[in-house]
């Protein structure tokens, strides 16, 4: 379960930001995780649950952005929304787009105080 190598590092860069800003808390954590980032949530959310458990996030607000996932067709240029890998152009049914966004996952944003 690589969810809670994900969470771990996350705890990491809290704690990291939180000692160079000199804050007492964090009251916010925003993440962005996108749909293609192979993150499965509830192995995340229960990963986030167990792990935060005395650290500076166990009182922590957390925000998840799902980041759906878009591609650009190499042959068209078309820009899609994309469900799958393996989605064809809608526009021209060429495989294998670029992908464009999808396979974030990243600290985005963090309130302190």
């Amino acid at each position: 379960m690589h969810e809670l190598s994900i969470v771990m590092n996350i705890i990491s860069i809290a704690e990291h930001e939180m000692t160079k800003s000199g804050a007492a808390s964090i009251d916010e954590i925003e993440l962005d995780i996108g749909q293609f980032s192979t993150v499965e949530m509830q192995a995340f959310d229960f990963a986030w649950q167990q792990a935060v458990k005395g650290t500076v996030l166990e009182k922590t607000s957390r925000k998840i952005n799902l980041i759906p996932a878009k591609g650009r067709c190499g042959e068209c240029n078309t820009e899609f929304m994309m469900n799958d890998w393996c989605d064809a152009c809608p526009n021209c049914s060429r495989y294998a787009p670029e992908l464009l966004q999808g396979r974030e996952l990243h600290v985005k944003r963090m309130i302190v105080h």
